[in-house]
């Protein structure tokens, strides 16, 4: 018997994680190992369970999963991922190709694509839904401006990205500095930096950027 495709949901909606492993219990060459609610868990999950096959959300907390995208494939580059997300925008894909994603699905997708894409991604290609790929031929061919403004949150330090989210949650410098085990100074160091590098000058301004960049879930 050909050994089955180790398959690892990572969504924060349980329901949603549910109805992803019933449909993909129909394909006898797969099994669902495990599910993850937030990047964190699924970074765990992928060293515990060892998948063929990511299936990852975007818009999570705790951490997203661009960074867990970057994470595992940082660790573990022959484990395959798939983002499976309703974020069309631009930043969204550009950010999640350059994290190592080897493919990008969108949550309307029908189960025949999804199915293809799986297969895809499994074996070795890239997959990228039509109206995404349609999104990166026009963001090339109109001289990709957005793909300078997902560079510059590319530039960002793991540390960084905490800390903006932690600002953009409302946590003064104190109860953020209490949270990382840092001292105040070294967060205030950081935010200075974000807003230098950000072009952001308030914190309205970094909570704006947060939400935009899906680090904060609205």
């Amino acid at each position: 018997m050909d050994q089955k495709h180790r398959i690892l949901i990572v969504d924060d909606h349980t329901l949603f994680r549910a109805g992803l492993r019933a449909l993909l219990s129909e394909d006898p060459g797969i099994e669902v190992v495990g599910e993850a609610a937030d990047g964190r868990d699924a970074i765990r999950a992928v060293a515990q369970l060892s998948p063929h096959l990511v299936l990852m959300d975007l818009t999570m907390p705790s951490m997203n999963g661009v960074e867990a995208v970057t994470e595992i494939k940082k660790r573990y580059p022959e484990v395959r991922i798939l983002v499976m997300t309703l974020h069309r925008t631009e930043d969204f894909i550009h950010a999640s190709l350059r994290a190592g994603a080897d493919g990008y699905i969108l949550k309307d997708a029908t189960p025949e694509e999804l199915g293809l894409a799986i297969r895809r991604v499994l074996q070795g290609k890239t997959y990228l839904s039509l109206d995404v790929s349609g999104k990166l031929i026009d963001g090339y061919l109109g001289g990709g401006k957005s793909g300078a403004d997902t560079s510059v949150f590319d530039t960002l330090t793991h540390r960084e990205r905490e800390i903006l989210k932690l600002v953009a949650e409302g946590k003064p410098n104190k109860g953020i500095a209490e949270f990382l085990n840092l001292s105040v100074k070294t967060v205030e160091k950081h935010r200075s930096n974000l807003m230098t590098k950000l072009d952001v000058h308030n914190v309205a301004g970094l909570t704006a950027y947060a939400m935009e960049k899906g680090l904060v879930v609205t």
